[in-house]
């Protein structure tokens, strides 16, 4: 140890210091962790002189000995018991606890809410697709009949097509004798008709996204006003349990306010910004494809 500490101070000015900082650390630190200082302890109480035994218990107890022990035993007995009911009370289940908190009326909303809250956003992922909106398919078809002046079958193509583009291209070609401007002004009132029914579909989710939080607000106060109530009738010694089961109420009910609401705020943007680039692409579809009738005004006119 002498050789190490010699060979510390003779390294170079930022190495020894370094090095003997670091010793001098860890010996402080050894000195006072919990282990070092018991034996501290122990070390400055050598020179105490033991306890004094406790004096035996005589053999012959008096008339009242057996009562007293028979109380103790029983009290000994309780602690146990008492102990396997915290226990318990530890193990209980999550799920079994949040229901018993939030009792059938918050349980029943809060079940409806987010059976409702799925349920739209599985029904507006299936109406908002490709395949329902614009399909390409049909684009192509149609397309390949307007080129080849087939303009009968590319009608009946796109009225037999369940697509929004398909109901616009629909319209657009059966309004087409009543002039140009009249097949694009139809047009566009079915495709605003078809945008205001997805969007009112997609507000139900936004609807749930924000009343699901004043729900959990309601619920919390129905927490507080349960606990306060337990105070307020326990006075200075109120019940813990009435106390923990007011507060896991309203906790409770915050919690699942908010995780109802996020999702569906979430699938609510989501869903809308991909309505809006249907819609989009739909308009410039039909507006390219009903583009080559706007000269029929001018012929007809001549």
């Amino acid at each position: 140890m002498t050789r190490f500490f010699a060979s510390a101070l003779r390294a170079p000015k930022t190495v020894g210091p370094a090095l003997v900082s670091i010793l001098i650390l860890a010996v402080a630190s050894l000195l006072w962790s919990p282990c070092a200082a018991r034996a501290q302890d122990d070390l400055f109480n050598l020179d105490e002189e033991p306890a004094a035994e406790a004096p035996a218990a005589p053999e012959a107890a008096p008339a009242g000995g057996d009562a007293a022990a028979g109380e103790a035993g029983a009290a000994a007995g309780e602690t146990p018991a008492a102990g396997g009911g915290e226990e318990n009370v530890k193990k209980q289940n999550y799920l079994s606890w949040m229901f018993h908190a939030l009792g059938w009326f918050f349980t029943i909303v809060f079940s409806l809410l987010s059976l409702t809250m799925v349920a739209l956003i599985v029904m507006n992922i299936v109406s908002l697709r490709r395949s329902v909106m614009a399909p390409e398919e049909l684009t192509e078809e149609f397309g390949t009949l307007l080129d080849e002046n087939k303009f009968q079958e590319a009608y009946e193509l796109a009225k037999n097509d369940e697509s929004l583009l398909g109901k616009v291209l629909a319209t657009g070609l059966s309004r087409i004798p009543n002039g140009y401007e009249k097949a694009t002004q139809a047009m566009q009132d079915v495709e605003q008709e078809e945008t205001m029914r997805l969007e009112h579909q997609l507000g139900y989710l936004a609807l749930i996204g924000n009343i699901a939080p004043m729900i959990g607000l309601f619920g919390t106060v129905v927490g507080m006003i349960a606990s306060f109530q337990a105070i307020a009738a326990g006075g200075a010694a109120p019940s813990p349990q009435k106390l923990a089961e007011g507060i896991a109420t309203a906790l409770f009910t915050t919690e699942l306010g908010l995780a109802i609401a996020l999702p569906a705020i979430a699938a609510f943007d989501i869903l809308k910004n991909r309505l809006s680039r249907f819609i989009l692409d739909v308009s410039v579809v039909s507006e390219n494809f009903m583009g080559r009738f706007s000269n029929v005004d001018a012929q007809r006119d001549k």
